[in-house]
Formats: structure tokens, C-alpha cells, sequence
């Protein structure tokens, strides 16, 4: 079972003038079956904005009860998400992360995944990823039968909200930084497996961008030009970064 902890209280949201915001209890019905088919809390959903803290939860996993914030502890992680056990795309996934264990190690990069199963399903699963993939997978799979995790991160389709039996999840990836801030997210549909270079590669960027205080351009790879800020000033630049390349005032790029 999957707990979900409480959050500090957050501060009053912005309110525009002259809005006028239709009653809640306009959407209650449309909203209230679909959380009661899952949830047996009331808790408003988080608003998993780029920069806010990534909701907390206790939960059953392959490598044991986990609380996530202890889990990451001074880590970078990421949660990534697969509709259900024993599917095809959702194996090759979990064989292909499996695999790349050591290359997130190397960056300080703790992996977690969630497919809504109980932990016996997950157990045999995961003699199948290693069998099929030829690896070892070690990183720990949340059991979440009852979709909590799910919906706390929102990663159910709408389409099947609107459907009477059991949602499967999205393939959601969260990347979450050391201060438990989220720091970048992708959704995929079910059908389309997703690209472990890619999450790689944007972790690369996160961490790079973070250590030297750049950007990175399109297809940035480790090793290429990187681009100054535009709000760091000329003179700043030159005295930062030495040498830099400069196409527009705006677009300048060096390298570190």
C-alpha cells in the first residue's frame, strides 16, 4: 500500500482580477467517481510545476518499504512509470535502463520505477526483463495496484479516466534534483517506448547547466558548445567563461 505524506501548507495561489472561476461544484460529479474508483484519500492532486517539490510518498517496492524524499536522499533520481507487468514495450524499457546502471551511478543518479502491480507480479516480471534483456536489474519497481502513486504524479491518460475499469498508467518520467525539486518531466502514451539516451542526455544538460551556470543548445551532446545565458553581461562572460563565440547578442557560445 502506498501512503501518501503530508505537505507543508502552500502559499495562496495567484489570483488574477476580474476572473470569475466556476463553482468546484460544477465538476465535483464529473470528477469525483474516477478518484473514488482509485484513491481512498481526498487530497487535491499536486501541481507537478518544473521547480516544485516532488510529492512524498511511502510504498511497497522490489527492494522493500520505501519513503521517496529518504530514498533520494543527496541523489539525483528518477521516477519513471509502465502501465502494467509482463507487456512488451514496458520490458524492453526496464531491460534497456537496467542495463545503463553503471552510467547512472556515474552521475550521482538514483533509479525508481512504478507499474501498477502488486510486488508478486513485479517479482516475476523482473525474472523476465533479465532473462529477455540479458541483465541485472537492480533498482527498485513500486507496487501500485490501487494507482495512488499514479495519480499523485498524474500519470493517468485522460481517456482513461473516462473509462469504468482499471486505468493503466502513462509512461511519465520524472527527473528529480538533490533538494527533491522536479526538474524536468516527459509523458509518453503507452504504445511509444521511450529513448534512455535521451534521459541520459538531459541529465547531462541539468547537471552540466547547474555546475557551470550555462545552457544547452539544440542536440547538445557532452563535449559540445554550450550557451552563455543571455543575463549574464558581456564583461561578466568574459571573465567567467574566457573565450566565447558570439553570433548574436544574444546567442553565445563557449565551451567548458
Amino acid at each position: 500500500m502506498v501512503s501518501l505524506l503530508p505537505r507543508a501548507a502552500p502559499r495562496a495561489p495567484f489570483r488574477p482580477l476580474r476572473v470569475v472561476r466556476p463553482s468546484y461544484n460544477a465538476f465535483q460529479p464529473a470528477i469525483a467517481a474516477p478518484l473514488r474508483r482509485f484513491l481512498s484519500t481526498t487530497r487535491e492532486q499536486p501541481r507537478l510545476r518544473l521547480g516544485s517539490i516532488a510529492p512524498n510518498f511511502k510504498a511497497k517496492t522490489t527492494n522493500g518499504d520505501i519513503d521517496f524524499h529518504e530514498f533520494i536522499g543527496d541523489k539525483w533520481a528518477i521516477l519513471f512509470s509502465h502501465p502494467a507487468d509482463f507487456t512488451p514495450v514496458c520490458t524492453t524499457e526496464l531491460g534497456a535502463f537496467a542495463k545503463l546502471k553503471d552510467e547512472f551511478e556515474q552521475r550521482g543518479v538514483k533509479m525508481i520505477g512504478l507499474s501498477a502491480n502488486d510486488l508478486g507480479s513485479h517479482d516475476k516480471w523482473v525474472e523476465d526483463i533479465n532473462e529477455i534483456s540479458k541483465t541485472n536489474l537492480q533498482f527498485p519497481i513500486i507496487a501500485d495496484a490501487k494507482r495512488e502513486v499514479a495519480f499523485l504524479y498524474d500519470m493517468i491518460a485522460e481517456d482513461d479516466m473516462q473509462k469504468p475499469e482499471i486505468a493503466f498508467t502513462i509512461r511519465s518520467v520524472f527527473i528529480i534534483d538533490p533538494a527533491k525539486k522536479i526538474r524536468l518531466t516527459m509523458s509518453y502514451p503507452a504504445s511509444t517506448g521511450r529513448n534512455s539516451a535521451e534521459v541520459l542526455r538531459v541529465i547531462d544538460s541539468l547537471q552540466l547547466g547547474d555546475k557551470k551556470g550555462i545552457t544547452t543548445p539544440i542536440d547538445w551532446q557532452v563535449g559540445d558548445d554550450v550557451i552563455v545565458p543571455p543575463s549574464v553581461s558581456t564583461a561578466d562572460a568574459k571573465k567567467k567563461f574566457g573565450e566565447f563565440r558570439e553570433v548574436k547578442p544574444y546567442l553565445r557560445f563557449t565551451s567548458v
